[in-house]
């Protein structure tokens, strides 16, 4: 049977935030780096990657999922980072101050429920966060480290959370592609 390579996320649709996230992307380029951008239609808040799941057992996340309960809020994106620092940097990502205690309180609803139906522990934990590029060599890091540094209390605008989903991802050599298998409202 195949296997299903999925997640849990909060989707990014609005427009003017996809805008300045595309215009922070557009410095990073400019600072020369090497890099693979998040596409606009790819921006997401992971809560939860699931990894490879078995096609015929992905209605059990589904299940799990079915019994959420989920009142719409508001989150901020303000300021800028990486993982796992600015001195090695793998991944860039833009940072959420309010929203961040509701998303932690899915994410604490949904774990153990996870672990019922066999999906393991997640080992990294949960961090509020919107991955907006993957840095694939150390060519200006320096520069990259500047320019977050200077956006660190930049205030990127807001997001009404009113859903959910549980994504498919489907690797191409043009990048990933997002697939909604799921959703739960608000």
């Amino acid at each position: 049977m195949a296997k299903i390579r999925s997640f849990v996320a909060v989707d990014v649709e609005d427009h003017g935030l996809r805008q300045r996230f595309a215009e922070f992307q557009k410095g990073l380029l400019e600072a020369g780096a090497d890099l693979k951008l998040v596409a606009p239609e790819n921006m997401h808040l992971t809560l939860r990657f699931l990894g490879e799941i078995e096609e015929g057992e992905i209605h059990r996340v589904i299940d799990v999922m079915s019994t959420l309960s989920i009142q719409p809020f508001a989150i901020r994106f303000i300021g800028a980072g990486a993982f796992p620092s600015l001195n090695r940097i793998n991944a860039v990502w833009v940072g959420i101050r309010d929203g961040s205690e509701e998303l932690t309180e899915i994410v604490d609803e949904l774990e153990p429920r996870l672990r019922t139906i066999g999906i393991p522990p997640d080992r990294k934990g949960f961090s509020p966060h919107l991955t907006i590029a993957r840095v694939k060599t150390g060519r200006n890091k320096d520069r990259i480290a500047e320019l977050i540094r200077r956006l660190s209390d930049r205030d990127f605008g807001s997001l009404r959370v009113e859903s959910i989903r549980l994504k498919k991802s489907v690797l191409t050599p043009s990048g990933p592609r997002y697939y909604t298998i799921f959703e739960v409202k608000t």
